[in-house]
C-alpha cells in the first residue's frame, strides 16, 4: 500500500509540474523525480515558436478567419460532455438552420472538415447497390463519384462542361431514365463557380422518389441558400469560405426523408460502413431527445473548433443573411469588374 501510496504521489507531482508554470516566468520546472537515462531513437528535435507568415487569403479556400473567430479559439476549453457545451452545441444548430433556412432537428456541425460531412451524408445514406445520379459540371461532382462509389453506390454522372449549370428538364429525364435513389448537385461549384439553380429540383426528387443532397460548402452565409424551400433532403457546407472559420469543422443537415432511409437502413440490420460519422450514433450525442435518456458520449468533440463555428454563425446571425448574401455579391462584381479591366472574362 505504501508503494501504491508513493507512485501516486510521483504521478500527481509530474502531473502537476507539467500543468503550472513557475512564477514569473511561464514556463514548465524541472520535474522533482527524473527517470533514468534512456537512449531514444529519435532525439529531440530543436524547434522555436511558430510564427507563420501574414496572409491574404484570396482563394476558394480556406478565407482568412474574423479576429473574433480567433479570439474564440483561444477561450478556455471545457468537456464535450459538460452542460455548457452541449447548450453551445444547441445554439450552433440554431444558427446553422438560420443560414441554411431549414427547419431540421437533425442539423449538426461534424468533427472534420466540408469533406467529412460531406462522407457523412455519403455513409449514412448509401446503401450497397443505390444508385446516385450525379450533377457534373466541375471537379467536386467527380469526388461526389468517387466518394461514394466507395460504399457501394452505382454512379450515374450527368456531364455538363465545366462551368455551365443543368435545366430541370435534364435532370428530371435522367430521373426518368436511372430511377436513382439519389440525385446529387454542388449548388456553388467550388471549382468554377458556378451556381447550379436550385428550384424544382426538390420536386423532381419527390416525383421520382429519390432524395435530394446538396453541397453548399462554398455556398452557405454567401450566396441565398433555402433548404427547406427547395425541397433538399440532405445537406453540408464548410465553414472556411463565406463563414470566414478555420477548416476544422463542417455543418451537416438531414432532413425527414434523409432520416427515414436511416431508419430503414438500420431496420434492415445495415450497419454504417463508417464508424467516426454514423449519425445515429451522433443523434445520441448532439440531438436532444423528448424520453428524458440522457446524451452518450461517442468522440471528443474539437471544442476549440465548436467555440469558432460558434462566433462565425454568431457574427453571421448579426449581420443578417441578406446583408451578407449581397455583401459577398458587390465584392463579386467588383472582382468581375476589375478582370474586364486587364482583358480577362469570366465563363
Amino acid at each position: 500500500m505504501r508503494a501504491a501510496h508513493r507512485l501516486t504521489q510521483r504521478v500527481a507531482t509530474r502531473q502537476a509540474s507539467a500543468i503550472a508554470p513557475t512564477a514569473g516566468q511561464g514556463v514548465n520546472p524541472a520535474p522533482t523525480h527524473m527517470l533514468p537515462p534512456v537512449s531514444l531513437l529519435v532525439e529531440q528535435p530543436e524547434v522555436g515558436a511558430f510564427n507563420p507568415p501574414k496572409r491574404l487569403l484570396m482563394g476558394p479556400g480556406p478565407g482568412n478567419a474574423h479576429p473574433r473567430v480567433h479570439a474564440a479559439m483561444a477561450l478556455p476549453q471545457i468537456g464535450h460532455m459538460d452542460g455548457a457545451f452541449l447548450q453551445m452545441a444547441e445554439e450552433i444548430k440554431e444558427m446553422l438552420r438560420y443560414a441554411w433556412q431549414t427547419k431540421n432537428p437533425f442539423t449538426v456541425p461534424c468533427s472534420g472538415t466540408g469533406s467529412a460531412a460531406w462522407e457523412a451524408l455519403c455513409a449514412n445514406l448509401t446503401s450497397p447497390g443505390d444508385k446516385h445520379l450525379v450533377l457534373v459540371n466541375g471537379y467536386f461532382g467527380l469526388r461526389h463519384c468517387d466518394m461514394a462509389s466507395r460504399y457501394g453506390a452505382e454512379i450515374i454522372k450527368l456531364e455538363k462542361p465545366w462551368g455551365e449549370v443543368f435545366t430541370p428538364e435534364e435532370v428530371d429525364a435522367a430521373c426518368a431514365e436511372h430511377k436513382p435513389d439519389m440525385i446529387w448537385v454542388a449548388h456553388a461549384e467550388t471549382s468554377t463557380g458556378a451556381c447550379q439553380p436550385m428550384d424544382q429540383l426538390g420536386e423532381i426528387a419527390r416525383n421520382h422518389d429519390c432524395l435530394l443532397a446538396a453541397d453548399t460548402v462554398t455556398s452557405i452565409g454567401g450566396l441565398p441558400v433555402r433548404l427547406d424551400e427547395w425541397g433538399v433532403d440532405a445537406a453540408y457546407a464548410g465553414g472556411q469560405k463565406a463563414l470566414s472559420c478555420p477548416p476544422g469543422i463542417a455543418p451537416l443537415t438531414f432532413g425527414d426523408r434523409a432520416l427515414t432511409k436511416m431508419d430503414k437502413r438500420t431496420a434492415a440490420g445495415e450497419q454504417v460502413k463508417n464508424w467516426y460519422l454514423d449519425m445515429n450514433m451522433i443523434k445520441q450525442y448532439l440531438v436532444v431527445n423528448d424520453f428524458g435518456v440522457p446524451r452518450v458520449y461517442h468522440h471528443t468533440a474539437p471544442i476549440s473548433m465548436a467555440y469558432a463555428l460558434r462566433e462565425a454563425l454568431g457574427i453571421l446571425t448579426e449581420e443578417g443573411l441578406e446583408a451578407s448574401w449581397s455583401r459577398h455579391r458587390d465584392a463579386a462584381e467588383f472582382f468581375w469588374n476589375e478582370l474586364e479591366k486587364i482583358g480577362l472574362e469570366c465563363h
